[in-house]
């Protein structure tokens, strides 16, 4: 494995900081050294907000990325803004339940994956970001379902404990579903 970059993007309240926290857990427990840098916009739910995910067997040397190698955009204005940013030959996944037009780059790799529809199926529409992940795992390869499970088991304690079983579906769910465009 070399170095990879992920970008996901998406309205606040869309999950995109702990989808993109998760990614990096994950590839903790598969030994990988991580990097997670979250921006958001000027104001949390309903700004805009992404975060960047450095996974490598080598040292980082920087959080920061201008090429990602993959993105995850959950809305239009993150497709739009990140899409001219990726890697050639690189990877875009897109929400289709919210992003309804395709890909101006044909260079690029892209997979859609109605997360909204899908986590609305499974009974909670607040795990559209755990179906987007399972969809992201099965593309890239980078993470499998027991280290996912496993960061999920980690970070949902507490009372969101009562969740967990919820996210580990939607995960599965989006791995089962995710399509090339």
């Amino acid at each position: 494995m070399a170095t990879y970059s992920v970008v996901t993007a998406g309205f606040g309240g869309q999950g995109v900081m702990l989808l993109g926290k998760i990614i990096a857990e994950a590839a903790m427990h598969e030994g990988k050294k991580v990097t997670w840098l979250p921006s958001y916009g000027p104001e949390m739910r309903g700004g805009t907000a992404n975060c960047t995910v450095v996974i490598s067997d080598e040292d980082i040397g920087s959080p920061v990325v201008d090429k990602p190698d993959i993105v995850i955009a959950m809305n239009i204005p993150s497709m739009i803004k990140f899409e001219k940013n990726i890697k050639d030959e690189g990877i875009l996944l897109i929400n289709s339940s919210v992003i309804d037009r395709n890909p101006t780059r044909k260079d690029v790799k892209s997979f859609k994956i109605s997360s909204n529809e899908i986590a609305d199926e499974i009974g909670n529409t607040k795990v559209l970001n755990m179906v987007t992940l399972g969809a992201f795992a099965k593309i890239s390869g980078l993470i499998s379902f027991d280290s996912i499970k496993k960061a999920l088991e980690e970070t949902m304690t507490g009372k969101k404990k009562a969740f967990l079983e919820i996210n580990i579906k939607a995960v599965q769910k989006g791995m089962e579903e995710v399509k090339e465009l």
